[in-house]
């Protein structure tokens, strides 16, 4: 039996995506890629926009429209949020929440039990392996590995769905011991770098301690599983996904000081850069205690990478707020932003918000942020014109008609060189003198 995967959305999905895999391939299943004519199609889904919304249902339609006879899967945060809309759509077969990613083989299997016993050998009610099996995931990263360590997210900001589809504001995490497990079989295999990740990471054992809040733990649940990680032989970066602001304090910074593993990106969630707006979000600080958080940041580690998320276009933002925005992003200095229009997400609190922006307007809005974002990002590159770099070399990739070896430093800024003529190769760490045609 051939299966096949496509992973929308955040990097927990791809971790997830992972280990879906690996069961099916534990069961001798053949993992094929998803442009391929498959017997089973699953489609790890996404829900944090509409537009999020809409390439999942076209997804799932195109893995029918691929093998007709196939049985389409849709699993994660959509296949919860739009469950009702998913039940009417012939097209999909199995509608899997997040949780049942974990008996995801066994599920399929008494699906295809109960509807289709053609595909299952008769008497033990197994999925027949296929006869040429072999491990299919071209999508995995060779360098660089993401790994989950918690789940779950009770901040429940007035324009997201994710706690609602992501246990209901439950937060799991994962043992140390679990983790640490994993991570050094991965670099028993060769991966050099790995990245933390989770729904709300800031919130790393706050599920497995006294304290109710994760400003009060002041991340040393995370801190102290980084610490044990840089032990692990042959792991030679340790990264973090996205941090809620208000774990930046010196205390956490302090021992975060002491991880010489840690690579200095911070990727602090904004979202907007006026109080007011900030307030209807739910969000939990002002726009200067962000810009103190930066400052913090600066103190400890020379030109850090700081990046961000900032939605533009929230119920009842102004000309005037987003102004403010534009100027506040612009005043901080940021390395990188990801610029968002906001997207009205059904269920909640800012779905029934008044004074609704109009679609042009927040496209307007979020070119003109975008721009802006562009300076940013120069200026924040150019700093290192002339300075060595360390490069961990992921791929090669062909810019401009020709082939480079490309990759990024410990502040995830890229850089490439020219394959012809080097003696570099992928999943290599390489010092050099950065110029002007190697940052990419």
């Amino acid at each position: 039996m051939k299966v096949a995967f496509l992973t929308l959305g955040c990097k927990v999905n791809f971790y997830e995506t992972e280990k879906m895999i690996k069961a099916f391939e534990a069961e001798k299943m053949e993992v094929v890629p998803f442009k391929e004519k498959a017997d089973v199609y699953i489609v790890n889904t996404c829900t944090v926009t509409n537009i999020a919304d809409r390439k999942s249902r076209k997804m799932l339609h195109r893995a029918k429209k691929m093998n007709p006879g196939s049985i389409v899967v849709a699993v994660g945060c959509y296949a919860e949020s739009g469950r009702e809309n998913l039940e009417q759509d012939e097209a999909i077969d199995v509608i899997l929440n997040n949780r049942d990613k974990e008996s995801i083989v066994g599920q399929i299997q008494q699906y295809l039990k109960e509807k289709h016993p053609e595909y299952l050998n008769g008497e033990d009610g197994v999925a027949k392996p296929s006869e040429h099996f072999h491990s299919g995931n071209p999508s995995e990263e060779r360098t660089r590995k993401y790994i989950k360590i918690q789940d779950g997210c009770n901040q429940f900001c007035s324009y997201c769905m994710i706690p609602y589809v992501r246990g209901g504001g439950i937060l799991s995490s994962r043992t140390e011991e679990e983790i640490l497990e994993e991570v050094k079989r991965y670099v028993t295999q060769g991966f050099q770098e790995i990245v933390l990740t989770g729904i709300h990471l800031s919130s790393y054992g706050v599920d497995r301690s006294l304290y109710k809040q994760f400003v009060e733990l002041k991340g040393r649940p995370l801190v102290e599983l980084m610490k044990k990680l840089e032990e692990i032989p042959g792991l030679e970066r340790i990264r973090l996904g996205s941090l809620e602001p208000r774990i930046i304090c010196d205390e956490f910074l302090v021992e975060l000081k002491k991880i010489t593993k840690f690579c200095p990106h911070f990727h602090l969630s904004l979202q907007s850069g006026c109080d007011a707006v900030l307030q209807r979000m739910n969000r939990h600080y002002t726009a200067e205690e962000y810009r103190e958080k930066c400052e913090r940041i600066r103190q400890f580690y020379e030109h850090p990478a700081i990046t961000t998320d900032v939605i533009v276009g929230f119920p009842g933002e102004t000309e005037e707020e987003f102004q403010e925005t534009l100027r506040f992003v612009k005043s901080i200095e940021l390395s990188d932003v990801h610029v968002f229009p906001y997207s009205m997400r059904n269920g909640t609190k800012a779905a029934k918000m008044d004074n609704q922006v109009e679609p042009q307007e927040k496209h307007r809005r979020s070119e003109e942020l975008i721009r802006e974002v562009e300076k940013l990002k120069e200026n924040y590159q150019r700093y290192f014109v002339g300075k060595e770099v360390r490069v961990l070399f992921e791929e090669v990739q062909e810019i401009h008609g020709e082939a480079y070896l490309t990759g990024h430093n410990e502040r995830y800024v890229r850089f490439g060189i020219p394959v012809q003529g080097t003696t570099y190769r992928e999943n290599q760490i390489v010092s050099f003198v950065a110029n002007e045609k190697n940052i990419l």
